[in-house]
């Protein structure tokens, strides 16, 4: 398949976990949240996981996700790595 991306690593449907890092203030983790069910609407809030750094700066939100498309977590990663509270996605 000439042209073609490369295929991916992943087999789907698969849990895939996500870190969220963004700097603490209010709205933060509810936008994240927002954000993770549009694109995984069967995510289930209560296992969201939230980490405030040593200092307090920052806050990473971690949410392990049903992917089910190399699709989905593109545009997921895109829209969280676009949103202005998010410092960066691992």
């Amino acid at each position: 398949m000439p042209g073609d991306a490369q295929p991916s690593l992943i087999e789907y449907p698969t849990d895939f976990p996500l870190k969220i890092v963004g700097t603490t203030q209010p709205g933060y983790a509810q936008a994240i949240l927002a954000i993770v069910k549009k694109h995984a609407p069967d995510f289930d809030d209560a296992t969201m996981a939230m980490k405030t750094s040593k200092k307090g700066k920052y806050l990473s939100v971690t949410c392990v996700i049903r992917a089910t498309s190399r699709e989905q977590l593109d545009a997921l990663y895109q829209e969280l790595c676009d949103h202005p509270m998010v410092v960066m996605v691992l």
